[in-house]
């Protein structure tokens, strides 16, 4: 099940954020790194639902949350249209097309909403999987963001992808 977060979803959501901080390399974060209390979580995910361009989506299997994806534009008129997400899926659900149902969710919101008409993400290189994902899903690559991310001592380049609605 996909469906947008709510406030009470605020302990279950930093549990798995937690979780997946360790399972890959290619997040912003890693383990003990994600510092936000049960009380600020709750405070972000109330910002985005009053939001008429955030979204917070969840994607559950049996009632557990496994997924999670943060779309946030700008807040002042000449950036309202555009914002960018981060996705994150359990290990364990890769390759069942969580996320690929997710994408689907946020441009089908972005669509709806009338404000959102450009959607940009930022993805590591050699995180293949991902790149095909967003290319299949309309995405094109406008840029490379070198030494974007410093992971053990070595640094990984970011591509910008985005996708005009």
């Amino acid at each position: 099940m996909i469906r947008e977060a709510a406030v009470a979803d605020a302990a279950a959501l930093l549990e798995s954020v937690h979780g997946i901080s360790g399972e890959s390399d290619f997040l912003s974060f890693g383990p003990g790194e994600f510092e936000l209390t049960e009380a600020e979580e709750e405070a972000f995910l109330d910002k985005c639902l009053a939001s008429d361009n955030h979204l917070y989506l969840l994607g559950l299997m049996d009632q557990k949350i496994v997924a999670g994806l943060h779309f946030e534009a700008g807040r002042r008129p000449r950036t309202r249209h555009a914002g960018e997400f981060g996705m994150s899926v359990s290990k364990r659900h890769w390759g069942l097309g969580i996320g690929s149902l997710m994408l689907l969710a946020l441009i089908d919101w972005a669509r709806d909403s009338r404000i959102v008409t450009k959607i940009n993400l930022r993805v590591r290189t050699d995180n293949r999987r991902a790149v095909r994902l967003y290319e299949h899903k309309g995405f094109a690559i406008e840029g490379t963001i070198r030494r974007d991310m410093l992971l053990d001592g070595k640094y990984f380049d970011h591509l910008w992808m985005g996708l005009e609605l």
